[in-house]
């Protein structure tokens, strides 16, 4: 068995992966650009929009539920930024810290009690579930389709960012908070519709990640939601180009990880004779990744070095 063939089922699967993981990376860097804040509820909003897909599944063709719980994510994102962190955008960031964490601990448990802690598989979803080959490796489709689709929607999000008014308003708000509501622009609804594309990636990340991995928690979102914030840091918190490449690079590294038994092993190289349990460290190298880009670059691959105001 030569490189390529040993090696190309785990890349493969790491890019949808990591795919997945920066669909939620652009909407903690979405956020911060502007507010400053790390939404810790983010990826509990992620694990929310799993948990509607199952319920709403249930009573609905899969043609009308995956919209409308697209919605419901959007409508949940909309609500935390007006109840939760709108009334606090005068305090002290320390407090809206610990409102995040607290939306993201409600989340968790309020899914706990309707739950009872029990996982739920999510719904197969037709075409995007179907087993596809790939040059001669056996896949799933959503293997394929994840990152051509993060793609597409970086490039939508990026036009939007730089054509439109709200994406004008947007960026200025991310340069100078204060100066933009000095000029006029309607902070609320930039803060608003940042949370609303933020919610819709994840809705959409929802998607694709519990197609593959379909027992859904109420824990489920915190470590790819960690991941995700980990991949916005790497690149740059505030760069949705650096969010997408933390992203890729953590996903295909951690699958790397998981399958390096089996490449090392007899079935591959033969450099191991037992296997090394090497799949353990996975999660690790993520915050391994983490304390070095901090103590390297704090400021991430394309991240800007703040500017002191004298």
């Amino acid at each position: 068995m030569n490189l390529f063939e040993l090696i190309f089922p785990y890349i493969l699967s790491g890019i949808s992966i990591g795919g997945q993981y920066a669909l939620i990376a652009i909407g903690y860097s979405m956020v911060y650009s502007i507010l400053r804040l790390i939404n810790f509820a983010h990826g509990d909003v992620f694990m929310v929009g799993g948990l509607f897909m199952v319920y709403v599944a249930a009573s609905f063709p899969l043609w009308i539920s995956i919209p409308v719980v697209i919605l419901m994510v959007v409508l949940l994102g909309f609500i935390i930024e007006r109840v939760a962190y709108k009334p606090l955008r005068t305090a002290p960031r320390m407090s809206v810290m610990i409102s995040a964490i607290g939306v993201s601990y409600l989340l968790q448990n309020l899914t706990l009690y309707l739950t009872g802690g029990l996982s739920r598989m999510y719904p197969e979803i037709p075409w995007i579930s179907d087993a596809i080959t790939v040059f001669g490796f056996n896949t799933r489709r959503v293997t394929v389709i994840t990152p051509i689709l993060v793609i597409i929607l970086v490039i939508i999000l990026v036009w939007l960012i730089n054509n439109t008014k709200i994406g004008i308003a947007m960026r200025a708000a991310a340069k100078d908070f204060d100066t933009s509501q000095l000029m006029g622009i309607k902070i609320n609804s930039v803060i608003s519709t940042t949370f609303i594309i933020g919610s819709f990636l994840a809705a959409i990340g929802s998607v694709l990640f519990f197609t593959s991995f379909p027992g859904v928690f109420p824990a489920a979102g915190a470590m790819p939601g960690l991941k995700a914030f980990v991949a916005a840091v790497f690149g740059g918190i505030g760069s949705i180009p650096g969010a997408v490449i933390g992203g890729l690079l953590i996903g295909v590294v951690e699958t790397l990880i998981r399958g390096m038994d089996i490449i090392l092993g007899p079935a591959g190289f033969g450099l191991l004779a037992e296997p090394l349990e090497l799949a353990t460290f996975s999660d690790a190298f993520t915050f391994i990744l983490l304390v070095v880009i901090l103590v390297i670059k704090p400021t991430g691959l394309f991240g800007d070095k703040p500017t002191e105001k004298v």
